[in-house]
């Protein structure tokens, strides 16, 4: 069973930053992502840190959003700057580990105009 809460989320003006936060109970060096949904919207894939520590980023989100992985606190980030209302979401966690997916509860990130 791997738990992973996020955390981070909150409201801020366009062309800010947030930092998400992603503590896992898992394998630290499984392939981690970050997803986000917004209302009415499809859960889309936005950042993912591999097992072998690349990086791959959803084309809208690319140059403003970095994912990034703390091996030792079993925790992966997702920095986010330039944001803007476009971005506004609640953003998921993800890991597909021992055949099973797991999901955190999300936290949600609004950007005003």
């Amino acid at each position: 069973q791997v738990q992973l809460v996020e955390s981070g989320g909150g409201l801020v003006q366009a062309g800010g930053s947030l930092r998400l936060s992603c503590a896992a109970s898992g394998s630290p060096f499984a392939t981690y992502d970050w997803y986000r949904q917004a209302p009415g919207n499809q859960r889309e894939l936005v950042a993912t840190f591999t097992a072998e520590g690349g990086t791959n980023y959803e084309d809208s989100v690319k140059g403003r959003f970095t994912i990034s992985r703390d091996s030792a606190k079993n925790t992966v980030y997702l920095q986010m700057n330039s944001l803007k209302p476009s971005d506004t979401a609640v953003y998921y966690c993800h890991t597909y580990q021992h055949w099973t997916h797991y999901w955190g509860q999300g936290t949600q990130v609004t950007v005003s105009s």
